[in-house]
């Protein structure tokens, strides 16, 4: 490890094997690590020192008598040194061990010592080991909030649990050195801190002495003098159960901290201002325990902070453990930057901060509900391997933007992030926030008057994404010398099309206008796009396929076009990929979005509405795409620097009829008056199924999804505006 110079680049990989009554859930299987080498083969690239990489417990000693299989974890290993990574061994992670044993299993210590010791004697050239990750969040967790097994919800099982956690780890460690007297302990905690009104400051007082008992403890500080040392005493845990402790210390050799924003709460008696969920309390008062950063707080806060408390109490080595945040790609860019920034400032400072960890790899499963229930959630990472292969994101190249190897788009990361606007508190928010960043390179949308362009701009503004919106006057994609004006003026990193001739059934007799826009004017944009340096994204259609195959097509298949419009759609993409192939092209279908009326939706809902039959096809089959979806997965791969052809629909195949019922189904309108249409008549003719699937991408929501949020949506813009018309009655 360097201590000198600015903090490394380590990385890590959500691996937790949490336990739910009888049940394992295990990350890497729900990943598909376990089958697919090449995701460990993809970190090479990003330039880490070390890896945070977990030889489980529970995966490999499922049975007492198991006998372990270590090929998976010697292949990885091997790979690792082969590229001069370290890995840092974890053994338990958010687990309870194997069925033979607990949490709460008095021989629990002595079981986990003794894999350790196996995993020692397999792999002697281990350095560096985390034994338990965070114990006492999986003490809280599994013993005091009930979450995972084995479900208590009691102070003297959260201290049971702990207490056996960090026996276990001490244990462990004096196995392993025993095989290899120079292994090091990195041991990870949440680095949480508790804020509160003065009337809730005793709660407040005793959870910031809770937080720091991992360590305490194994530091042998945990004595009769400490804040809590009575606390535990009176719940009933032997005093020669903590006297172990201080007669066996084992101090960390780095401290690892692992940091979320909703590490730091806030406790408030005034609950009225909170959501529900929030609200608890104990047997004194009722409060909202809240994230912290969701409270204008008068007292000093943050990350930097609490690493020099941190510091300041143990003047032991630390390094950041897990930076990782579920949030949209330029937002992860700008938690990465910020807790990185932190850690360099105070290394400059004197603050011996070794290392900052991309944490989640490959992303992670479930934590959106803490792990408790399926189906879960998939949020990236530093790679996006929900279409089966990794797929590296904008963070991957900032990482490797640290390590020298590359530059990356590091103007984003300059523009405030939804933690530091003032829309983000829960109560006293009077200060509008001001989200321009003129210093910052736009994004720049074309198509000021349709659907699609302002769309992007409505969520470009929630994003707090530097944007300008733009149309044909200002930048008219027919017209060269109106582009390159455009662009001396703006400056712009990105430029979007959302421009279009989008009438397919007129397409046949206006066929000039048609070629113009979508053809003619993307191949200039897309040459001049080049030419600049500029990144481009444009959109295409489903039309582009004749419709003969039986199931979804996708990225890498032909197109065949059969009609006019689909035929411009055709011409432009190869034009793009002849004149820029760096560009981005996003094919979809069928959208729909709460923002407009030109979209099937409306249609559908305003025919019934007023008592009409609405006949919709049923030989046709579509993939419908809610525009909200599909403008923040396009803004995504944007920022990712993807290139060439995506496919981006809400992923599900289904006729305009079955659409239509599905539609009926989130309303009380008469799914009578819907009437199923076969081999309507058009102008234009139109493939019997233009379906889209694809083999790159499978982060766009279900069409059961979309359809709840438009519905949601469009509810709230309906209360919205009956509020403004009673006002304006009043007026």
């Amino acid at each position: 490890m360097n201590k000198q110079g600015p903090p490394e680049i380590w990385g890590g990989i959500e691996c937790t094997i949490n336990r739910l009554q009888d049940s394992y859930l295990d990350q890497l299987a729900i990943a598909d690590l376990y089958n697919n080498f090449t995701y460990i083969e993809s970190i090479i690239d990003l330039g880490l020192k070390q890896i945070r990489f977990p030889i489980l417990w529970e995966r490999h000693q499922p049975g007492l008598h198991t006998i372990i299989d270590w090929s998976f974890t010697e292949n990885c290993l091997n790979t690792f040194r082969k590229h001069s990574i370290e890995p840092i061994a974890g053994l338990l992670h958010h687990g309870s061990g194997p069925a033979f044993t607990n949490l709460l299993e008095e021989d629990f210590p002595e079981l986990f010592a003794e894999y350790a010791a196996k995993v020692a004697t397999r792999f002697p050239r281990l350095q560096y080991y985390t034994p338990v990750n965070e114990p006492l969040t999986t003490a809280r967790f599994s013993g005091l909030y009930g979450h995972w097994y084995p479900h208590r919800m009691n102070d003297v099982s959260f201290l049971k649990i702990l207490l056996n956690e960090l026996k276990g780890t001490v244990l462990a460690m004096h196995e392993i050195r025993k095989i290899n007297p120079a292994a090091k302990l990195i041991q990870t905690e949440d680095l949480g801190k508790t804020y509160s009104t003065p009337l809730l400051s005793y709660q407040a007082n005793f959870e910031n002495n809770r937080r720091w008992l991992t360590w305490d403890i194994l530091c042998g500080n945990f004595t009769k003098t400490h804040p809590l040392w009575d606390h535990v005493l009176r719940l009933g845990i032997e005093e020669q159960k903590l006297q172990f402790f201080i007669d066996n210390p084992c101090p960390p050799d780095i401290i690892g901290v692992n940091h979320y924003i909703t590490s730091e709460r806030f406790l408030d008696e005034d609950i009225e201002h909170y959501p529900p969920v929030s609200v608890g309390g104990n047997s004194l008062h009722i409060y909202a325990d809240v994230e912290a950063v969701r409270v204008q707080l008068d007292e000093p806060h943050g990350i930097e902070l609490l690493l020099k408390e941190l510091w300041h109490r143990y003047k032991i080595p630390i390094a950041i453990t897990e930076v990782h945040l579920n949030c949209s790609r330029e937002e992860q860019l700008k938690w990465f930057h910020q807790v990185y920034s932190a850690a360099v400032k105070l290394n400059k400072e004197g603050i011996d901060i070794r290392a900052v960890t991309a944490w989640a790899l490959f992303g992670s499963f479930g934590w959106n509900k803490l792990l408790t229930s399926q189906p879960f959630d998939y949020e990236t990472g530093v790679f996006d391997i929900s279409a089966g292969y990794a797929r590296a994101t904008a963070l991957a190249a900032y990482i490797k933007d640290i390590n020298g190897q590359q530059k990356s788009n590091t103007h984003l990361i300059n523009q405030a992030a939804w933690w530091q606007l003032n829309s983000r508190y829960y109560k006293n928010n009077t200060t509008p926030d001001d989200t321009r960043c003129h210093a910052a390179q736009p994004i720049v949308i074309i198509g000021d008057t349709g659907t699609l362009g302002n769309a992007f701009s409505k969520l470009c503004r929630q994003r707090n994404l530097h944007h300008v919106l733009l149309g044909r006057q200002e930048a008219d994609i027919c017209d060269e010398d109106k582009l390159v004006v455009m662009i001396n003026r703006y400056h712009p990193w990105a430029i979007v099309n959302a421009a279009g001739y989008v009438k397919v059934e007129e397409a046949e007799t206006d066929r000039v206008a048609c070629y113009k826009v979508n053809f003619v004017g993307v191949e200039k944009l897309a040459m001049v796009c080049n030419k600049f340096k500029i990144k481009l994204m444009s959109f295409s259609s489903d039309l582009v396929f004749d419709g003969n195959k039986d199931h979804p097509y996708v990225e890498t298949d032909i197109s065949k076009p059969l009609n006019t419009y689909g035929k411009s759609k055709q011409l432009a993409e190869r034009s793009i990929v002849k004149e820029n192939n760096n560009a981005l092209l996003i094919r979809t279908a069928a959208f729909f979005g709460p923002w407009d009326k030109h979209n099937f939706v409306h249609h559908l809902l305003n025919t019934l509405q007023q008592g009409r039959i609405f006949v919709a096809a049923d030989d046709i089959v579509i993939s419908p795409t809610y525009v909200p979806h599909l403008v923040n997965a396009s803004l995504d791969l944007l920022i990712d620097d993807a290139t060439g052809a995506w496919h981006l629909t809400n992923k599900e195949n289904i006729s305009w009829y079955g659409f239509a019922k599905k539609i009926v189904g989130y309303t009380s309108l008469n799914a009578d008056l819907v009437i199923a249409g076969y081999n309507i008549k058009t102008t234009a003719t139109l493939p019997r199924m233009s379906a889209l699937g694809s083999i790159k991408y499978n982060l766009m929501p279900s069409l059961e999804q979309a359809l709840a949020e438009y519905f949601s949506t469009v509810h709230r813009s309906n209360q919205i505006l009956r509020h403004k018309n009673k006002e304006d009655e009043r007026v």
